[in-house]
């Protein structure tokens, strides 16, 4: 009897152990590489202002008709949304082209990646004085922003426009006023920070300022007297981990924004917004 009992509990402590590691796996698919598959509730973080509107009127619906429930989180800077996508806070941002997250992530050691272009505010040249290129005056002055980045794609826009000439051998990413060759209307130009720039059309003749500052000053994109002719590389994109680029909540974030759908909410609430390549065809 005593052999019997403890062969007994043998058996059922081994019950007891395969029972356990049966809900630990089982736990593990849930919590884990499965999790990111069947995922259905979703936080995406933008920057507050167009793109937060944009994930919140054009996106958000669209998820969650494929039965996803959807938070918005707003960010005012342009540090936090990597830095809370990486540490998982959020499970995907829109911000920032594809050359900023690039360099954020390889500066911060993040391993993050674009799921798809979206339609983005672009850079114009605007004027309270002048309704057109021809009007503008010689010696006219003009404000343009000061960091590196929005600096190199004002004066490639004024080239554009035959404003200014850029030396050939100029960097096209670092581009800046010693690079200019001509000026043929002898433009003043100062160089200010972008979200100043708005503010400066009421002292200054010109001013080239970047769509997202425009939109948040309450300017009318379509009332620039030109809008850039955006670079693919300079258009936002929606960013996730790239563990998660496969996930069935990264395939469907990139089919709403690809539908019709879609583009119908951006052609009624986001004129202006230039459009990338793959939307035209």
């Amino acid at each position: 009897m005593k052999k019997q009992f403890a062969i007994l509990t043998v058996l059922i402590l081994l019950v007891a152990m395969l029972a356990a590691c049966g809900g630990n796996k089982e736990n593990g698919n849930t919590a884990g590489g499965g999790a990111s598959e069947q995922k259905k509730s979703l936080k995406i973080g933008a920057t507050a202002g167009p793109y937060s509107d944009m994930v919140s009127k054009a996106i958000k619906p669209l998820m969650e008709e494929k039965g996803y429930k959807i938070e918005v989180v707003e960010f005012n800077d342009y540090v936090q949304p990597n830095k809370s996508l990486d540490n998982g806070s959020i499970d995907a941002n829109l911000f920032q082209h594809i050359i900023y997250l690039k360099k954020f992530s390889e500066d911060n050691k993040l391993d993050l990646s674009s799921v798809i272009s979206v339609p983005t505010a672009p850079m114009g040249l605007y004027s309270n004085k002048f309704k057109s290129i021809d009007e503008i005056k010689d010696g006219s002055s003009l404000t343009i922003a000061n960091d590196p980045a929005n600096l190199a794609r004002s004066l490639l826009l004024l080239q554009d426009l035959g404003l200014v000439t850029i030396k050939a051998d100029a960097e096209p990413t670092k581009i800046s006023e010693k690079d200019i060759a001509t000026n043929p209307k002898n433009l003043k130009i100062t160089t200010l920070e972008a979200a100043q720039l708005p503010r400066t059309l009421d002292s200054s003749d010109l001013s080239v300022v970047a769509g997202n500052f425009a939109l948040a000053a309450g300017m009318d994109l379509t009332k620039a007297m030109q809008l850039e002719n955006m670079a693919e590389n300079y258009r936002n994109v929606v960013a996730v981990r790239t563990k998660d680029t496969d996930a069935q909540f990264a395939k469907d974030l990139k089919e709403v924004i690809e539908s019709d759908a879609f583009e119908k909410t951006i052609d009624e609430q986001f004129q202006g917004f230039s459009k990338p390549e793959w939307m035209s065809k």
